[in-house]
């Protein structure tokens, strides 16, 4: 059978010979077949050399800017759904024609077309992962900001709301923002969506994701994050609702492959804030919950979901141990240790879980000078003392020297080679 890349790569080389109107037919059969790569098939097609021959066509006038628009825009919308990245557009001759033409566009004084330039400014930042000129973005931001603003709740507006804010998702990945600017827009853009919900959750997300992305531009933002947007309520809302929506037993494609791709946007949003947050409450609680949810829901087809679910716990641990017994409430500690038994795990999970567990152990050790809070803190080995006792002990001990060994042999060296460094309580 002809793969999706062959079938693709045909399409694109009729292109030069087809009028506009038949170009536009086979560019949306293209969209299809992007539409169903996976990381690899993507790597292959979008090449630089496939990007300059976009570029030479355009420049001989046998691809309109239209139809290259309709092209590009998906591909970029596809590669951000998969994480992925590359300098491939970044260096090659399009996109430096994509820059001249959004300034060109800007600096007119009458008859600017706002559609077109809306057009090229999400095509430069969807498919761009290189940082962005200060001239550059001051044009590109605003722009999707406002395209992003509408709210209208019709399905071409929402469709339309969604490219804008996923395309800023990416601007903010490797171009930080100092102080306050664009914050009023973006906090206005998610309290309307909190009221009346009129964002897809892909729109929902990304809006979230360009916030989360400037987080070290200024200590303000935690405090609106936390107590104004209520960034733990809300996350905990939408995984619970795609984990409902996800049909656990089937494999990724069966599934339909956005359900999943939103749900890792979202614990890397989560994994952004736990980095960096001080600031815990109740709703924090429940979001830790919400996530070992899903780690145990994803078990058996999406190992690529438990690891970063096992990633947001680590950092949990390292900044949290001692708030309310969250990780104990939550039953983290519990799903961890239920997994360090090696007949249930690959290398990968042994090893995250091990992470975990050194997380917390490193985190108890920490000399602190409240007495409060050393009281939580040898409260908290206690529990987990009991709650490695429900799961056997000693299993879990010559386990943990077992396993240590294993992965060492196979090139895990970082771990420490000593069971007891892991759980400060044994």
């Amino acid at each position: 059978m002809t793969t999706r890349t062959e079938r693709f790569s045909k399409l694109f080389d009729e292109l030069e010979r087809c009028r506009e109107g038949e170009q536009m037919q086979k560019i949306e059969e293209m969209n299809g077949l992007i539409d169903e790569m996976n990381k690899e098939d993507i790597k292959t097609v979008f090449t630089r050399k496939l990007f300059n021959k976009i570029y030479k066509m355009i420049e001989e006038r046998t691809l309109s800017w239209g139809n290259a628009i309709l092209l590009l825009k998906n591909a970029g919308y596809c590669k951000k759904l998969k994480y992925f990245y590359d300098y491939e557009f970044s260096t090659s001759l399009l996109s430096d024609r994509f820059q001249k033409m959004i300034i060109k566009e800007e600096e007119k004084k009458e008859e600017k077309n706002e559609r077109l330039l809306v057009d090229l400014c999400e095509c430069f930042a969807l498919l761009n992962f290189y940082f962005i000129s200060d001239d550059l973005r001051f044009i590109i931001v605003p722009c999707l900001l406002k395209a992003a603003s509408k709210k209208e709740g019709n399905e071409e507006t929402q469709k339309e709301v969604e490219m804008a804010l996923l395309a800023l998702s990416n601007i903010g990945l490797r171009n930080i923002f100092k102080g306050d600017l664009f914050l009023d827009e973006i906090k206005e853009i998610i309290l309307y969506n909190q009221e009346h919900h009129n964002l897809t959750r892909l729109a929902y997300q990304s809006a979230w994701l360009f916030l989360m992305n400037r987080y070290y531009s200024g200590e303000s933002l935690e405090k609106v994050i936390t107590n104004k947007l209520h960034f733990a309520r809300e996350a905990r809302r939408e995984i619970e609702e795609l984990k409902r929506n996800v049909d656990w037993k089937r494999n990724e494609e069966e599934n339909g492959r956005i359900k999943v791709d939103i749900l890792r946007r979202w614990l890397y949003n989560i994994d952004n804030y736990f980095t960096s947050c001080e600031l815990w409450n109740e709703e924090l609680a429940g979001l830790i919950g919400s996530i070992v949810q899903v780690f145990l829901a994803a078990r058996g087809r999406y190992q690529i979901i438990r690891n970063e679910c096992v990633g947001v716990l680590i950092i949990a641990a390292r900044i949290g141990v001692e708030h309310e017994d969250i990780l104990l409430k939550s039953r983290a500690v519990e799903v961890i240790l239920e997994e360090i038994h090696p007949s249930t795990l690959n290398n990968d999970m042994v090893y995250h879980c091990l992470r975990f567990c050194f997380s917390i152990s490193e985190r108890l050790k920490e000399k602190t000078d409240g007495e409060s809070t050393k009281i939580k803190r040898k409260e908290l080995k206690r529990k987990i003392f009991e709650k490695m006792e429900e799961e056997g002990h000693e299993d879990i001990t010559t386990s943990l020297y077992g396993v240590i060994s294993f992965l060492s042999e196979n090139g895990y060296d970082e771990l420490p080679k000593n069971a007891s460094e892991y759980l400060t309580c044994l």
